[in-house]
């Protein structure tokens, strides 16, 4: 009988480590004509923490990123988002799927033509019943979360500087409350002032949210800053994971190259010789 319980203790304690898991990558493969880059992912987000993902150029961070929103389908591998399988979602399905997250992309991805409040209220104003009023004053709650005053709420992004358009990008990836957060290269761009100032602003909202995030950043002060944990990115591969802490001592050969900025270690870098 103690072994019978044991076991039901040992079985329920995994299912509790299971549910607490919010995105599981498994074995994820994509290739483009032929040529491998992504050479079978395997990453676990747990609910409610900062997953950051950092590597070098080419290494298959953003395409990962777009393979779990379903913007490129995978050629093999399983996604599995609160337990459920997502590589093989019908249009429909997926549509009700990105509702469950919000982006802000490198670039920002204003559109021009909008001002800033609707830029923000974008995704709620397509809903059935949507109201301006309460989106326009949802958008003015955003722009003072991210330390923007309401006066430029009825400008265009061409009117705001670079670190304006990073946040306001920011503000509308956390309009709605969205329990999943992707961010790629949040502070590109920024002068290391602002870039700060966004790294205060996206771990204060987070927190306050309780979103899961995962972000990618090539900005390793950034991802000291707002990361739980840290993924390392190497040739399509996840070679290493583990804590912040622990990528300052990790004695990996790529993490330790890659975060102490060295030229010589296992990730080579393409280099062009020019000659007379």
């Amino acid at each position: 009988m103690l072994f019978v319980f044991a076991n039901l203790s040992c079985n329920f304690a995994t299912m509790a480590e299971q549910s607490k898991s919010k995105i599981i990558v498994k074995d994820l493969v994509k290739s483009f004509d032929g040529v491998r880059i992504l050479n079978g992912v395997n990453l676990e987000v747990t609910s409610g923490e900062i997953m950051t993902i950092i590597g070098p150029s080419g290494a298959g961070k953003t395409l990962t990123l777009k393979c779990i929103l379903g913007l490129i389908k995978p050629d093999s591998g399983s996604i599995l988002l609160d337990g459920e399988e997502v590589t093989e979602l019908s249009d429909r399905e997926r549509t009700e799927f990105f509702k469950k997250f919000g982006i802000l992309f490198q670039r920002s991805g204003l559109f021009d033509g909008l001002p800033v409040w609707e830029n923000i209220g974008f995704r709620l104003l397509q809903q059935k019943g949507a109201k301006k009023k309460a989106v326009r004053a949802m958008a003015l709650e955003k722009l003072a979360a991210v330390g923007l005053s309401p006066d430029i709420a009825d400008l265009f992004p061409a009117e705001l500087s670079g670190g304006m358009q990073k946040r306001v990008g920011f503000a509308r990836a956390i309009a709605g409350g969205p329990p999943i957060l992707f961010l790629d290269e949040p502070t590109a761009g920024l002068d290391p002032i602002m870039s700060n100032v966004i790294n205060d602003q996206i771990f204060n909202n987070v927190r306050e949210l309780g979103s899961t995030v995962m972000a990618i950043t090539s900005n390793l002060l950034t991802a000291r800053i707002i990361s739980d944990h840290i993924a390392m990115m190497h040739e399509g591969q996840i070679v290493w994971t583990g804590k912040v802490q622990e990528a300052v001592t990790t004695d990996n050969p790529y993490v330790s190259q890659f975060w102490n900025k060295r030229k010589d270690g296992p990730i080579k870098m393409p280099v062009t010789t020019i000659t007379a």
